[in-house]
């Protein structure tokens, strides 16, 4: 079984690139959601609450206020990163497992930070999405709560487009619409149940 890490920049499109690989019944972790599922366990609430007290409200963790405390502060963010990872990897071996002994061919790790927490090294082949800058920022600005100083911040924390073609295996262009986009998905598909049937032979 192939394991193929799926990533992109704020607003390229990934997460419905994820949608349209699930819709065609390829297994895949979204580790977003895992991230959200997480923060739902009260022994993580009460983890969190010790580093991070702003940002846990009536026994919740507020996901928007993490967000704010660590979009600008590097050390609080690794703190972050340091009490949650193990968590969320432990959850994406449980997935591959699952899914290796039923024998697909491949699974799709839908992780926006791939590159930035080093584990491209996990996984067999790299899909980035992407589109050009003026679309990127034109989706991303119409999100709800988000500014161009916001923006900005983000894009520093993420490798910029022009690395992540460079390390890509495969590059999705989402600049189209999703008839575009799927015929891509579509042809990823036949590409890696091809490449799983080479590695067996």
């Amino acid at each position: 079984m192939l394991i193929v890490g799926l990533t992109g920049s704020i607003a390229s499109g990934k997460s419905e690139t994820a949608r349209l690989f699930s819709e065609r019944h390829v297994p895949v972790f979204d580790a977003d959601a895992e991230v959200h599922r997480i923060y739902r366990d009260q022994p993580v609430v009460k983890m969190l609450a010790k580093y991070f007290p702003d940002a846990i409200k009536n026994g919740h963790v507020d996901r928007q206020v993490l967000g704010r405390i660590v979009l600008t502060d590097v050390k609080k963010l690794k703190k972050l990163e340091v009490l949650i990872h193990p968590l969320v990897q432990a959850q994406r071996e449980k997935f591959i497992q699952a899914w290796k002994e039923k024998n697909v061919p491949f699974v799709i790790m839908d992780i926006p930070l791939l590159f930035e927490t080093d584990q491209a090294d996990d996984v067999d082949y790299v899909v980035v999405v992407s589109v050009p800058e003026d679309i990127q920022r034109e989706r991303a600005l119409a999100r709800p709560g988000m500014t161009r100083e916001k923006l900005a911040a983000i894009l520093l924390r993420q490798v910029p487009d022009v690395e992540r073609h460079r390390r890509a295996d495969f590059i999705i262009d989402n600049s189209g619409n999703l008839e575009h986009l799927g015929k891509q998905v579509d042809a990823l598909v036949a590409k890696f149940r091809i490449l799983d049937g080479e590695r067996k032979n």
